[in-house]
């Protein structure tokens, strides 16, 4: 899961976390993540795809309130992980900024890479 500073969230599924997350710090796609400004990695659970899709269908079924309570249970300073785990560097999102700026990959209407393998949605509260 990916939040803002003030704590709204974005829970989603993808093959390559690495690129997702320099895909959200740097705000390249348009749509629901750069309109909120979400950018920091608060929570995260690594699993095959089908797993996965089946976990964000479970997370996204519940309250707010019991999100919270499993992020703060990994996480209680909602620290960036991608930073804190050293997943994103300055280095690597300058090169994603201009390597997105020279392809044109297909998207869906949520900024989620279709052209893939991956499998993103987002969710706010």
């Amino acid at each position: 899961m990916m939040a803002t500073r003030s704590r709204t969230l974005y829970c989603g599924v993808t093959n390559d976390l690495v690129r997702r997350v320099c895909a959200h710090k740097t705000m390249i796609r348009r749509g629901f993540t750069s309109r909120y400004l979400i950018d920091r990695l608060v929570y995260l659970e690594e699993t095959d795809i089908y797993a996965a899709i089946s976990r964000e269908k479970q997370v996204k079924g519940w309250t707010r309130a019991k999100k919270l309570e499993l992020i703060e249970s990994m996480n209680p300073g909602w620290e960036d992980l991608s930073v804190k785990l050293g997943l994103v560097t300055a280095e690597m999102l300058r090169s994603f900024r201009s390597l997105a700026a020279t392809s044109t990959p297909q998207h869906d209407k949520e900024g989620a890479d279709t052209s893939r393998s991956t499998k993103l949605k987002s969710e706010g509260h």
